[in-house]
């Protein structure tokens, strides 16, 4: 477990590469020891929409919304007109509302999104189809989006066509899986092994599921957790090594190098 540490310096574009170190992760408070009676208690749900998930022998945190019940909304800029940067500054000013929150795409050293963001219908930043280094540019990359109590996702040049007008949505790079399907440039189990984060839709759009990894995965691994375990037709990468998850409900709010756009739920 990587111990929590505070950057000063900033951020690389985390377009151009994976990052050098993971995230700090928050440290549970210890048990106190009891005596058991003779029939152990069960072990309470986990308050929220994340919850811990093991699959193929790697632990993730899976946070499930309904978007029937929540909102899901992305956040990049303040009412001051700097980035949030952090999950601990998204939790402050968005209070009890916020029941989770992680990090939400790749950006620059501006901590601005490197392609589309969109954010309450306004498009802040427009559609990348560049090519270039990097896991944004690894073709297809898609678009998390989310329009009314729907959500998608959709590669690229599929989000182009349908135009769907979104409330919020968000690019990054690559698709994980498209259609049912592993991404084609995706290796079954590839030499990098990072901590990852990413975003999936299931239920006709009703539902959005987010993950990210506990320990440092494969590409192939984290985009079959999307296909096999969480019937994800469609899911989309969206960084690694600054991946980092805000979830009260467990009692975590992970630290990280400065952060650009970040996505989370709300209550209607």
């Amino acid at each position: 477990m990587t111990r929590r540490f505070a950057v000063l310096v900033p951020v690389l574009v985390a377009a151009l590469g994976p990052l050098a170190s993971a995230p700090a992760r928050a440290q549970p408070a210890a048990a106190t020891a009891v005596t058991a009676p003779t029939t152990a208690p069960a072990t309470p749900p986990a308050k929220g929409p994340c919850q811990a998930v093991e699959f193929e022998g790697q632990p993730y945190t899976v946070c499930t919304v309904d978007l029937r019940r929540e909102r899901v909304r992305l956040f990049w800029l303040g009412a001051d007109g700097l980035p949030y940067g952090s999950l601990s500054g998204l939790a402050e000013r968005q209070g009890q509302r916020l029941s989770f929150a992680m990090n939400a795409g790749m950006y620059d050293k501006g901590q601005a999104p490197v392609g589309l963001y969109v954010e309450e219908g306004r498009e802040m930043k427009g559609v990348s189809t560049a090519n270039g280094p990097g896991n944004f540019h690894l073709k297809p990359n898609g678009v998390f989006y989310v329009k009314g109590d729907r959500a998608g996702v959709l590669d690229t040049p599929r989000y182009l066509r349908a135009k769907p007008a979104p409330d919020f949505a968000t690019q990054s790079g690559p698709m994980l899986v498209i259609d049912g399907k592993v991404h084609p440039k995706i290796s079954a189990d590839g030499p990098s092994q990072k901590i990852r984060n990413g975003v999936g839709v299931r239920d006709g759009g009703r539902v959005a599921v987010f993950a990210i990894s506990e320990r440092p995965v494969t590409f192939g691994a984290f985009a079959r957790l999307f296909k096999d375990s969480l019937g994800c037709r469609n899911a989309l990468f969206l960084d690694g090594s600054v991946s980092s998850l805000y979830a009260p409900g467990l009692g975590r709010s992970d630290l990280s190098r400065p952060l650009g756009p970040l996505v989370g739920a709300v209550g209607k």
